[in-house]
């Protein structure tokens, strides 16, 4: 087998080398190829297979995000851990956020820190403006500007009451935490969202939010949200043309430990209250989430969008 020939093609995303022999008098073509994704020189026979891997290299590229980094509240535990673990499998540096979770928050900041990318841990009470002008500004120091905000922290009043038994003091907590601090957050990342023509904002509601229907014995979280539900549609719409997308996950009833598992964690697990027929789990909403951030979601705003397996928690009557 004689040497006929070399053609090289360089591209910001892909590199190829085509090496041609001569085999019993018939051309004989290997292809050597890396990418943006890859850290080694691939190789393939014939043309099929390079087109199918320059296709593949260019899907891949609409999926990248690494490097961006993301701010995601209440993330030592339960649905914001799996949401920072995710992201960080994308690349992203992530930006950890707790109120008392602080060993939580430490160990899982080890834990994303080995997945060879930057992590942060940070304290502050999303329902309190210093605080969360403090939880920005340490961001920007110690990763940078923000490019990814997810706001899942968010209070709760376990205890069913109606409305006329809530204190002052749990309506002003349930509002600022809820509704006041995803905004004045919002506000905080968009001047470097904008200056970079990029940013991706998700919120979080909860099942049928986007109905504004009655929710006894929760009215003050329901009002919350549903105020958010407005909110999100509306910023959607005024960001758009600076590259920001800004979407509602509205998660199912996800109970306890399961907040932390993967679907193939739950699976073979019954449950008879879900259409879907199985608990939800905590990925099912990083994933979501994750699917929101990518480059290629930039046609996806402004959506309010209900992770539940088809189930409606919400009792409309007392």
């Amino acid at each position: 087998m004689g040497f006929k020939g070399l053609f090289s093609y360089k591209s910001p995303d892909i590199q190829i080398m085509i090496v041609i022999f001569d085999k019993d008098m018939v051309p004989d073509i290997h292809i050597f190829a890396t990418g943006i994704h890859s850290k080694e020189w691939a190789s393939c026979e014939g043309s099929i297979n390079l087109l199918y891997w320059m296709s593949d290299c260019s899907l891949k590229r609409g999926m990248n995000v690494k490097g961006k980094i993301a701010l995601i509240t209440g993330s030592a535990k339960g649905l914001g851990k799996m949401t920072a673990l995710s992201l960080a499998d994308q690349g992203c540096h992530i930006a950890l956020n707790y109120v008392h979770s602080r060993s939580e928050a430490e160990a899982l900041q080890a834990q994303i820190i080995a997945k060879g990318v930057r992590c942060i841990a940070v304290q502050a009470d999303i329902s309190k403006a210093e605080e969360i002008h403090a939880l920005v500004a340490a961001v920007e120091t110690q990763l940078g500007h923000i490019d990814i905000l997810v706001n899942n922290a968010g209070p709760f009043v376990r205890e069913r009451r109606v409305f006329a038994d809530y204190s002052e003091a749990e309506v002003q907590m349930l509002v600022q935490g809820n509704l006041l601090g995803p905004m004045i957050l919002d506000q905080l990342v968009l001047p470097e969202m904008r200056r970079k023509q990029w940013g991706r904002i998700i919120h979080f509601g909860f099942s049928h939010a986007g109905e504004a229907r009655s929710w006894p014995h929760r009215a003050v979280y329901a009002a919350a949200k549903v105020g958010l539900v407005s909110f999100t549609k509306t910023l959607a719409v005024e960001e758009a043309p600076y590259g920001i997308t800004v979407n509602m996950v509205c998660p199912g009833d996800i109970r306890g430990a399961n907040k932390e598992k993967t679907i193939n964690d739950i699976a073979n697990i019954p449950d008879k209250e879900t259409p879907r027929g199985r608990p939800g789990s905590g990925e099912d909403i990083a994933r979501v989430i994750t699917y929101l951030c990518l480059d290629h979601s930039d046609f996806i705003t402004g959506n309010i969008m209900d992770v539940s397996g088809g189930l409606d928690p919400i009792r409309p009557t007392i």
